[in-house]
């Protein structure tokens, strides 16, 4: 009886040691893995995402302010009576200028002798 209590105890004395092995080689392995992926993170130029959403309250305003802004410009312009585009929210375009016709086959070089 003694000596199957002496195997068993040391049965779980080898069990133990090989679960503490263990949780260390786990440890290691997501510490390796989590090095890896900030390093190809790194390399891609991702921008965390409180720099994002800072970027994007950023644009979220700006928007507003250049709606504001169009908004009260329309006003003016019908308080003077001046007549605005179809579309507000396009720019200006300046007229473009008619493309000059160019030969449609150009002559190759003559090859130089060797």
């Amino acid at each position: 009886m003694q000596s199957e209590n002496r195997l068993l105890d040391d049965l779980a004395r080898v069990a133990t040691g090989a679960l503490g092995a263990l949780t260390g080689v786990r440890d290691e392995l997501e510490t390796r893995l989590r090095d890896q992926f900030e390093r190809v993170l790194g390399r891609m130029n991702l921008v965390r995402r409180e720099e994002f959403d800072a970027v994007q309250a950023m644009a979220a305003k700006a928007r507003a302010e250049q709606e504001a802004l169009a908004a009260r410009v329309a006003a003016l312009e019908a308080r003077l009576g001046i007549s605005t585009p179809a579309s507000p929210t396009e720019p200006h375009a300046a007229p473009r200028r008619p493309l000059r016709s160019r030969p449609a086959i150009r002559k190759p070089k003559p090859a130089e002798p060797l």
